[in-house]
């Protein structure tokens, strides 16, 4: 599901950016490249900290937009590519999925785990 070159790009320092919907629009948070995890199925695995409001908006609505990046890597009109990961999200504060997480970030108080639906380059 994840094409070559976004793997590429997670090998890459970068910023990435995680869309909910809130009761009053838009909510963003961030996290690192280096910090996403695919599982064998094709889900992201993502550390969570804080993010509070994220896990709020994600138990009304749990539709997600991801954006990942690096300018470490040639995308269609030069320097840099990123893409845009839609999919549904859940915090899991225990089980495989966040003992995988906590294994390499102690941390982590959950896991955000994200369903992917689609995946598109967007430069």
């Amino acid at each position: 599901m994840f094409p070559e070159k976004m793997l590429e790009v997670l090998k890459h320092a970068g910023v990435v950016a995680i869309a909910t919907q809130g009761p009053t629009g838009p909510h963003l948070v961030n996290t690192w490249n280096s910090y996403l995890q695919i599982t064998d199925d094709g889900r992201l695995l993502i550390p969570a900290g804080y993010m509070q409001e994220t896990e709020a908006n994600v138990t009304k609505d749990n539709q997600v937009l991801v954006t990942v990046g690096s300018h470490e890597v040639a995308g269609r009109m030069g320097p840099g590519t990123g893409f845009l990961i839609k999919g549904s999200a859940a915090f899991l504060p225990s089980g495989p999925e966040f003992d995988a997480i906590k294994a390499k970030f102690a941390w982590a108080r959950a896991a955000l785990v994200i369903t992917v639906s689609s995946v598109t380059q967007t430069l």
